[in-house]
C-alpha cells in the first residue's frame, strides 16, 4: 500500500496559509509555491542511496558521502505542476524534467492527455510527479499510468493540498506509489474542488481566470 507523509513542519503549515489566501496575489503565490515545494523536497528525497568517496579537505583527506543510484526525473502536469518545479530544481539542479499534460473534461471530470514528454530514460529515473492539488485523484491516476505505460518503474507523487478522495483513488490504482502532501483538506463539494483548498492553483499561479 502506499505510503503518504502529511507534512507538519511549521514553516510549510505558515507559508501554506498564506498559498490559500484569497488575497495573495499571483506573484507572491508562485514565490510561496516555490518555497514550499523545495521544502517539501527535503523529505521526498529523504531515502534517495549514498555512496562512499574520497575527498580532500584544506586539512586533510577524509570519506564522504554523495548521492549514488537512480537519477532523478521531475515530472509537473501541466500546467498547475509548473509551480513546483523550480522549488524542486533547487535541491536537484541535475534532475531532468518531463511534462504531462492533462486537463479534466468539464462533464465526465476525467483526464484527457493532450501532452507528454519525457527524458528518454525514464525507466532509469526516480520520478516525482508534481501537481499542487490532489483532488478527485483522476489526473494523477493517469499521468502515473503514462508513466508506467512509458517504462518508469519508481515513481512519488508530490501535492501541495490533497482530498481524501483523491488519496484514496492513487492508494487503489497505484498502491506502489508513495504519496507526500503538506495538508489533507475536508472533501470534495460538487464541482469537485477541494475544500477548503486554495482555489485553482493553475489560475492563481499564471493570472488566469
Amino acid at each position: 500500500m502506499s505510503k503518504v507523509v502529511v507534512f507538519d513542519h511549521p514553516l510549510i503549515k505558515h507559508k501554506l496559509t498564506f498559498i490559500r489566501d484569497k488575497n495573495t496575489g499571483s506573484k507572491e503565490f508562485r514565490e510561496l509555491v516555490t518555497e514550499v515545494s523545495t521544502l517539501m523536497g527535503y523529505e521526498v528525497t529523504r531515502d534517495l542511496t549514498l555512496e562512499e568517496v574520497e575527498i580532500e579537505t584544506p586539512i586533510g583527506k577524509m570519506k564522504a558521502e554523495v548521492i549514488a543510484g537512480k537519477k532523478v526525473g521531475l515530472v509537473p502536469i501541466l500546467r498547475a505542476g509548473l509551480g513546483m518545479v523550480d522549488g524542486m530544481l533547487n535541491l536537484l539542479p541535475a534532475a531532468r524534467v518531463g511534462h504531462i499534460g492533462l486537463y479534466r473534461d468539464p462533464e465526465t471530470f476525467q483526464p484527457v492527455e493532450y501532452y507528454c514528454k519525457l527524458p528518454q530514460d525514464v525507466s532509469e529515473r526516480e520520478l516525482i510527479v508534481l501537481d499542487p492539488m490532489l483532488a478527485t485523484g483522476g489526473s494523477a491516476v493517469a499521468a502515473i499510468q503514462f508513466l508506467k505505460d512509458r517504462g518508469a518503474k519508481t515513481i512519488k507523487l508530490v501535492n501541495l493540498i490533497a482530498a481524501p478522495e483523491g488519496i484514496k483513488a492513487v492508494e487503489e490504482a497505484h498502491p506502489d506509489v508513495d504519496i507526500y502532501v503538506a495538508a489533507v483538506d475536508e472533501k470534495l463539494d460538487d464541482h469537485r474542488y477541494i475544500v477548503p483548498g486554495l482555489g485553482d492553483a493553475g489560475d492563481r499561479l499564471f493570472g488566469t481566470k
